[in-house]
């Protein structure tokens, strides 16, 4: 019986290559993310319109490469910075990550992935399921549901509502 060789790419090669999709690197394999469907592209969009407009002094960045541990890389679908950045890829937790749920998403992949940002010291989680149309914080590796219509961070307070978020 045949048994499948994967070939592990080193972390430099994996940071000076561009990839269409980009891709996250986990212990040297490149992970495919699932975007790109309407929903999870209107979404993405209204977060950061939303949070640009309300609050022009932070920055909110789609998919930026975020390094969670040594060998692995992330990109949340948005990453609110409250300053610039001064090197090319995301090395200190953002102020928020937002993980927009498609409609592939496997659980158990978004809940390690909300591990690792939590486990890095990212203040603000939050997970946003489309088709739904419901909002989530995950705070002590507990994802739980917004109840009302606003979602938002703590010291500083950015927040955004449902209708800002689901707007079609």
């Amino acid at each position: 019986m045949a048994m499948a060789v994967e070939t592990l790419i080193p972390v430099e090669e994996y940071l000076r290559t561009s990839y269409s999709p980009d891709v996250e690197y986990v212990d040297g394999e490149l992970v495919e993310r699932n975007v790109g469907d309407w929903l999870h592209s209107l979404v993405q969009r209204n977060i950061i319109v939303a949070l640009s407009r309300r609050y022009p002094h932070i920055y909110a960045l789609p998919e930026l490469r975020y390094q969670v541990a040594n060998t692995r890389f992330r990109l949340p679908d948005v990453s609110v910075l409250l300053h610039a950045l001064t090197t090319n890829i995301l090395l200190d937790p953002p102020f928020v990550a937002i993980e927009i749920l498609s409609e592939d998403d496997r659980m158990s992949r978004v809940i390690e992935r909300l591990l690792e940002f939590a486990a890095i010291g990212t203040p603000n989680i939050w997970v946003i399921d489309p088709r739904l149309k419901k909002m989530f914080t995950f705070h002590g590796n507990t994802l739980q549901e917004v109840d009302g219509d606003v979602i938002a961070t703590g010291n500083p307070c950015l927040e955004l509502t449902r209708a800002e978020i689901f707007q079609e």
